[in-house]
């Protein structure tokens, strides 16, 4: 019995050895040569997709900013949108003294700023959204949208050059880690390798699944109960990012497309 538990041990070793090379290895095939760069990411206006969501947190940074000044000033904000029209006018018509008027004017113009951005990258992923007919797979997964889905289309680029959708989670970051000492294998945290910015959009799509129904709830009330909702939602995460892959690789996703199939045979 202690062979064949160290013999295990070692199998799982291994695989995620494998694993961890093939995560490390994916960066730089491009500048290598061994990999074209249109394999490692989307099309070159693929940024879009990465950037608009890092425009949004500045953005809600700032105003975050303005909050607290107002806050210092002991003022209290009499609308619950300060950014709106209505709340526009209460912060241009506030008597403040000329350091916090002059801060307060300068975060203003960054949120204009910001307000431009993010409505251009809007219209242009919205735009290259209908144009693109891969968009469509990851969207018929619960809490995936259009936004969601060109960026893992941008972030992942051609799936073709990951043999299993295991690799491409460890590619980002989504596999946990494994730690093993006397024969014995413990697994930790998940590794955190690969795209930041991937894994936050999946995290959030994830957060819809324990309202809907089909695989992805199935796969996130049993790991709730055992190690709490949010282990659940990184595996949910997880779960939505192996659907795009078979999205990806196959022209459809077949689980969905099973459960489709049923709920119109009941209808």
């Amino acid at each position: 019995m202690e062979l064949a538990s160290a013999a295990t041990a070692l199998r799982r070793r291994l695989s995620q050895a494998r694993l961890k090379v093939a995560a490390l290895r994916l960066p730089d095939s491009t500048a290598t040569g061994l990999m074209p760069a249109s394999a490692a990411r989307a099309e070159s206006s693929g940024w879009r997709s990465r950037e608009s969501p890092s425009s949004v947190h500045m953005r809600t940074s700032l105003k975050n900013r303005v909050h607290a000044l107002l806050a210092r000033q002991g003022i209290l904000p009499e609308h619950s949108d300060l950014f709106g029209k209505a709340g526009r006018e209460f912060l241009a018509a506030l008597e403040l003294p000329d350091g916090p008027r002059r801060r307060l004017d300068s975060i203003v113009a960054l949120i204009d700023d910001l307000d431009r951005e993010v409505a251009t990258a809007t219209r242009e992923i919205d735009a290259r959204a209908r144009a693109d007919e891969r968009v469509a797979l990851p969207c018929g997964i619960r809490g995936v949208g259009p936004y969601t889905a060109m960026l893992v289309i941008a972030e992942v680029g051609d799936v073709g050059r990951l043999p299993t959708a295991r690799h491409l989670c460890a590619w980002a970051g989504l596999t946990p880690t494994v730690r093993s000492s006397a024969g014995k294998a413990r697994l930790g945290h998940i590794s955190r390798q690969g795209s930041a910015i991937l894994r936050w959009a999946l995290t959030e799509a994830a957060q819809k699944a324990p309202s809907g129904g089909g695989p992805l709830r199935a796969r996130y009330e049993p790991i709730a109960k055992r190690r709490g909702p949010k282990v659940a939602k990184v595996a949910v995460a997880r779960q939505i990012l192996t659907l795009c892959y078979h999205g990806l690789r196959d022209g459809e996703i077949r689980c969905l497309a099973d459960r489709g199939t049923e709920e119109a045979i009941a209808a």
